[in-house]
């Protein structure tokens, strides 16, 4: 019976042991041993480091250059030579226009040259042959200088039939519509059959070699940008970061872009700028008419940063708890920087270095006045026992 009274003393003095140990390292008192037990929390000591902080911007992406395709003559179209989305080459053909009235006009044409030809062999006889006899005496001033008009009068109507000719045969080649630039074929609305006019688009083809990615600055962040007007927007420009492009679902566009323009007028309605940031597009990957967002890195030394889940709210006020030097949870507002990544918040005033931030359970096992045990001083405990 003895034996077995020591044994359990012996289990009330290891509780009541590793109980004191909890306590007493939260600067605890042995009088404390009565109250409820401590809330074992994760919690986090606050020390300045580097943060970098993307600020995000939605943006719309345009090809290098987004040509659309006219074509220079009207005419039924024939032959639809690409598809829809297809990479195409600088002067690959796109469309054939019906060629029958423009093959004509050049065989037209081709005859008229021969015929001026002709005017001009037999005007440059007759011309030669007057001047002959105008030499000899035989026949008068006004007689020589009329030959030589109607020389200079063939010559003419050969170069207008020669300019007639240039003229159908490009109209000829205009039946054969080609592509200005290398790129993508866009959409395209008219199939054979179809009448094309100069007036008509029949698909455009988006140079994507690189894609311009356009977004906004408000007026606050041009003037941020410049440094107060310190130094010049282009200055300003090309001291800034490389940023990156996250698609529209959310994947991030593996290359690299740089800002290289801002515009110099806001706009009046939106008070905001328009920015172009350029990114390579080797693999064809983005397409004008894309979205996405744009993230341009801040980079925040000395900063103090927490997660989000050690954060509450309290009428549009952000609130974290602190751990006094006896554990106890008080509340401290903060403020946050408002750029954050979903995951931590950048805090600007209300902590300082050295201050213990509750970080889980944070309105639910811990509130006001909690007594707190951090997680890694139980784990101490419990292994020093």
């Amino acid at each position: 019976m003895k034996r077995f009274t020591s044994v359990k003393l012996g289990a009330v003095c290891w509780s009541s042991s590793l109980l004191t140990i909890l306590l007493s390292s939260c600067g605890g008192s042995q009088n404390q041993q009565n109250a409820m037990p401590p809330v074992v929390v994760q919690t986090i000591t606050i020390r300045p480091q580097v943060a970098v902080l993307n600020e995000s911007f939605p943006v719309t992406i345009k090809g290098k250059a987004d040509i659309d395709i006219r074509p220079q003559v009207s005419g039924f179209i024939t032959k639809v030579l690409v598809d829809e989305g297809q990479v195409v080459k600088k002067g690959q053909p796109l469309f054939e226009i019906d060629k029958v009235q423009f093959e004509a006009a050049v065989r037209s044409a081709e005859a008229a040259v021969t015929v001026a030809n002709s005017q001009v062999a037999q005007a440059k006889l007759t011309a030669d042959n007057k001047e002959t006899l105008f030499n000899k005496g035989i026949i008068s001033d006004y007689e020589y200088r009329t030959a030589k008009l109607a020389l200079d009068a063939a010559n003419a109507q050969l170069g207008q039939a020669n300019a007639a000719l240039v003229n159908a045969r490009k109209n000829l080649s205009y039946a054969t519509v080609v592509a200005p630039s290398n790129g993508v074929v866009g959409s395209i609305p008219n199939r054979e059959g179809s009448l094309a006019s100069p007036s008509t688009a029949l698909t455009t083809v988006s140079d994507n070699s690189d894609v311009y990615a356009y977004f906004s600055f408000n007026e606050k962040q041009v003037v941020e940008l410049t440094n107060g007007g310190t130094k010049t927007l282009n200055e300003a420009i090309a001291t800034m970061p490389e940023v990156t492009l996250m698609l529209a679902d959310g994947v991030m566009y593996p290359l690299k872009g740089k800002v290289s323009t801002v515009s110099g007028v806001l706009d009046s309605a939106t008070g905001s700028a328009t920015v172009r940031a350029i990114f390579p597009n080797t693999n064809s990957m983005l397409r004008s008419g894309s979205t996405g967002k744009v993230l341009i890195p801040q980079t925040i030394t000395d900063a103090i940063v927490i997660p989000q889940k050690a954060t509450y709210e309290v009428q549009d006020r952000k609130y974290v708890y602190l751990l006094n030097d006896s554990c106890v949870a008080t509340s401290q507002p903060v403020t946050i920087n408002p750029i954050s990544d979903g995951k931590e918040y950048v805090v600007t005033s209300g902590l300082k270095p050295g201050d213990v931030v509750v970080t889980e359970g944070v309105g639910i096992t811990v509130r006001e006045g909690s007594k707190v045990t951090p997680a890694d001083k139980a784990v101490t405990a419990t292994q020093a026992q």
